[in-house]
C-alpha cells in the first residue's frame, strides 16, 4: 500500500519519477525551434535601399541610382532562409512527437532526422557565412568590391540571422548528442 500514510487513510496521489531527459529534450527541441525561426524571419525580411552615386564618364556628372539589397538576390542566403524553415518546422514535429509517450519505434528514425537537420543547419550556415565575409571585406583578386559600407544594416541583420542559425544548429547538436545517449542506455 504505497499511497497510504502512516494513519492508514490512503491519500490517492502516486508519486511518478520523471525523466528528466525527456523534459531537457523537448525544451532543447522548443529552443532549436524559436532560434531557427527567428533567424527564417530576421533574414527573410532583410531589404535594404541605398541611393548610390555612379560616374559613368568623368566628364559627365555622377547619377545617383537606387541599389536595392534584398535577400533573395543571393543564393547562399535563400538556403539560409530554406534551411532555417526546415529546421524549423521538423523542430516542431519532433517537438511533438517527443511529448508522447508512447515514442519508442521512432526514436532511432527522430536521431537520424536529428543529424540531417544539423548538417544542413551547418552547411547553410558556413554558406551564408562566406558570401556574408565576402560582402564585408570583398575580394580584390576577383574584383568582387565589398558592400557592407553601403548596406550597413542589411549586412547587420545577414550576421544577426547567421549567430541565430548557428546557435539553432548548436542546440541540434546537443538534441542529437542526448538522443544518442538515451539509444545507447537503452541498448545495454
Amino acid at each position: 500500500m504505497e499511497n497510504q500514510n502512516k494513519d492508514g487513510v490512503e491519500s490517492g496521489v502516486v508519486v511518478r519519477r520523471g525523466d528528466h531527459r525527456s523534459t531537457v529534450d523537448v525544451l532543447l527541441r522548443v529552443l532549436a525551434f524559436a532560434l531557427t525561426l527567428t533567424s527564417a524571419i530576421v533574414l527573410g525580411v532583410n531589404k535594404q535601399t541605398k541611393v548610390v552615386s555612379v560616374k559613368l564618364v568623368d566628364t559627365l556628372p555622377a547619377v545617383n541610382v537606387p541599389v536595392v539589397a534584398k535577400w533573395h538576390y543571393l543564393s547562399a542566403f535563400v538556403y539560409l532562409v530554406v534551411a532555417n524553415a526546415v529546421a524549423c518546422s521538423y523542430a516542431a514535429l519532433s517537438t511533438i512527437i517527443s511529448l508522447n509517450r508512447k515514442k519508442g519505434w521512432c526514436v532511432p528514425f527522430i536521431a537520424i532526422l536529428d543529424s540531417l537537420m544539423v548538417a544542413m543547419l551547418f552547411s547553410a550556415d558556413g554558406a551564408a557565412v562566406a558570401i556574408g565575409i565576402m560582402g564585408y571585406k570583398g575580394n580584390s583578386h576577383v574584383r568582387w568590391n565589398k558592400v557592407c559600407n553601403n548596406f550597413g544594416r542589411f549586412c547587420g541583420q545577414v550576421a544577426a540571422a547567421a549567430a541565430l542559425s548557428l546557435l539553432g544548429s548548436i542546440v541540434f547538436v546537443l538534441i542529437v548528442a542526448l538522443t544518442t545517449l538515451r539509444l545507447h542506455r537503452r541498448s545495454k
